[in-house]
C-alpha cells in the first residue's frame, strides 16, 4: 500500500494523519519486518476504530474500505477536483496525472490485506468488507454526504478501466461538488483562530418542504419565484420575510433549501454579532459552483446597536461587488429591521440638526436594500383552523372528530398566543403525543 500512496501527485495533499496514510505506514513496516507484532496490532485496531467512527457518522453500508476511499475523494479539495466541479471531464496534462492518481485508487479498493491479517492472526479487514450498520437509516447522521459517497463507492467498485474510472470521479464532481461545500446542505460560523475556513457544515438540518406549510400560498409562490430565478442564474432579489411571530417565515426558508438542494443552492447562518465575518464568508465562497443563501434569522437591532452597518455594507457593495452566486434572505418581526424610537427625533430637534432626517433615514434605509419582501401574517379564526385540520390528517393517531378538535384547538390558542402556524403545530403535537400513550 505506501507503494502505492507514495505514487500520488494531483491528491498528494491528504493529510498525513488520515486513515490511509497511518494504514500505509502500518504496511510498510509490516513489509519490513521491522515491527513488535502486539504494537502493529494495536494501531491497526486504532485506525479500524476511525473508520466505524467516520462509518457511524455518515450511516455508512457494505465495504467500508470502498467508502471511505470514496469518501477521501469526495471530500479532497485541489485545484483538479474544484475546476472538475466546474467543467467536468478536460483534457491536458493535469488529466494524465488524476488519471493515474485514480489508477492508484482502484489499486486500493482491490487490495489484499489478507497476508497482513494471516500474519498477525486478525480478521477485521474481512470484516468490514461486509459492514452493517446499527444505525437506522432516519437517523444517519449526515444523510446528505452518506448518499453521494455511497453512490460514488459504487460506481468505482463496477469501473473496468481507468479511462471510465475518470469519467466517474469527474462526473461525480460536476454534478455533486467536492468538499464541505459540495456534500453538505447548510453551514455555520465558526471562526476557530486557525486562519483556514470559517464555515462548519450543519448536518441535522430536517426535511421540511414548502408543502408543508398549510396556507401562505402568494408567499410561497413569490420565494420560489425569486429562488428559481436565483439557481437558474438570472437576476434575483434578497429576501426579507417580515410579519408576525409563528407564521412559517423561518419553516419557508429552510424548505427553500431542501426544494433545491439537488439544484446546488447552499445555505450559510448568520446571526448579527457574526456580521463581522461576512466578508470573509463571502470570500470563502466567492469562486465555487454553488448558489449561497445567507440566512439571517430573526432579524432586528435595538437602539444602540450598529451591527446592521455591517448588512448594509455587504448588500450595497463596496469597491467589490457582491458575487452573483450569494444573496441574502432574512426574517423578521419588524418591517424595518432597525427599532426606530421617539429619542431619534428628540434628540434631533434639541440638537437643531441641519439634516434632522438623517439618523432616522439611515436606520429605514436597510429594509429597503431588500429587493423583495414578503409579508407574513397571523391567520383568521377560518385560516387557524384550516391549518390545524390539514395538520391532523398527517398524524393516524388523531381521530378526534372535527368539532372536539375545532374546540380543542380554540381552547389551545387562548391559552398560547392567539392564532398562528405555530400554535396550530404545538396543538397537533400535544393531542399527537396524548394519543400515542393511549
Amino acid at each position: 500500500m505506501y507503494r502505492l500512496t507514495a505514487k500520488l501527485v494531483i491528491y498528494r495533499s491528504i493529510p498525513k494523519d488520515s486513515i490511509l496514510c497511518r494504514l500505509s505506514d502500518i504496511c510498510r513496516r509490516f513489509s519490513s519486518g521491522a515491527y513488535e507484532k502486539e504494537d502493529l496490532v494495536g494501531e491497526i485496531y486504532d485506525q479500524i476504530h476511525r473508520l466505524l467512527d467516520v462509518a457511524t457518522r455518515y450511516g455508512f453500508n457494505g465495504n467500508l474500505w470502498h467508502n471511505y476511499l470514496a469518501y477521501l475523494l469526495a471530500t479532497t479539495e485541489v485545484p483538479f477536483s474544484l475546476v472538475s466541479e466546474k467543467v467536468g471531464a478536460s483534457e491536458g496534462t493535469v488529466a494524465e496525472f488524476a488519471k493515474s492518481d485514480l489508477a492508484i485508487f482502484k489499486q486500493l479498493f482491490d487490495y489484499d490485506f489478507g497476508i497482513l491479517e494471516e500474519e498477525l492472526g486478525i480478521n477485521c479487514f474481512t470484516i468490514i468488507e461486509h459492514y452493517r450498520a446499527v444505525v437506522k437509516e432516519e437517523r444517519i447522521f449526515n444523510r446528505s454526504v452518506s448518499d453521494k459517497v455511497r453512490l460514488l463507492s459504487g460506481n468505482i467498485e463496477e469501473a473496468k478501466d481507468a479511462e471510465e474510472l475518470y469519467s466517474i470521479v469527474t462526473g461525480f464532481y460536476r454534478d455533486y461538488g467536492v468538499g464541505k461545500l459540495g456534500l453538505n446542505k447548510a453551514f455555520r460560523v465558526a471562526d476557530h483562530g486557525d486562519g483556514v475556513s470559517i464555515l462548519e457544515p450543519i448536518t441535522a438540518t430536517g426535511d421540511m418542504r414548502l408543502s408543508d406549510l398549510i396556507g401562505y400560498e402568494l408567499q410561497k409562490e413569490k420565494l420560489t419565484e425569486n429562488t428559481e430565478a436565483f439557481v437558474s442564474g438570472r437576476h434575483a432579489n434578497n429576501v426579507l420575510l417580515y410579519g408576525d411571530a409563528g407564521t412559517g417565515k423561518s419553516t419557508s426558508v429552510k424548505a427553500i433549501l431542501n426544494e433545491y438542494y439537488d439544484r446546488g443552492l447552499r445555505m450559510i447562518e448568520v446571526y448579527k454579532h457574526e456580521f463581522q465575518y461576512l466578508s470573509r464568508i463571502i470570500n470563502e465562497i466567492k469562486n465555487r459552483n454553488y448558489r449561497f443563501i445567507i440566512f439571517m434569522d430573526d432579524l432586528s437591532f435595538d437602539e444602540g446597536e450598529t451591527e446592521y452597518k455591517y448588512l448594509k455594507a455587504v448588500i450595497e457593495g463596496g469597491l467589490e461587488t457582491r458575487p452573483d452566486n450569494v444573496l441574502i434572505y432574512a426574517t423578521s418581526n419588524r418591517r424595518h429591521l432597525v427599532r426606530e424610537s421617539w429619542n431619534d427625533r428628540r434628540a434631533e430637534a434639541e440638537n437643531d440638526d441641519l439634516h434632522r432626517n438623517d439618523t432616522i433615514q439611515e436606520k429605514l434605509s436597510l429594509a429597503a436594500r431588500f429587493g423583495c419582501s414578503i409579508g407574513y401574517f397571523k391567520p383568521n379564526q377560518k385560516e387557524y383552523y384550516e391549518i390545524v385540520t390539514a395538520l391532523a390528517k398527517k398524524y393516524p393517531e388523531i381521530d378526534l372528530p372535527e368539532d372536539e378538535l375545532k374546540k380543542e384547538a380554540t381552547r389551545w390558542e387562548l391559552q398560547h398566543g392567539g392564532f398562528s402556524g405555530r400554535a396550530a403545530q404545538q396543538f397537533i403535537d400535544q393531542i399527537a403525543g396524548r394519543a400515542k400513550e393511549h
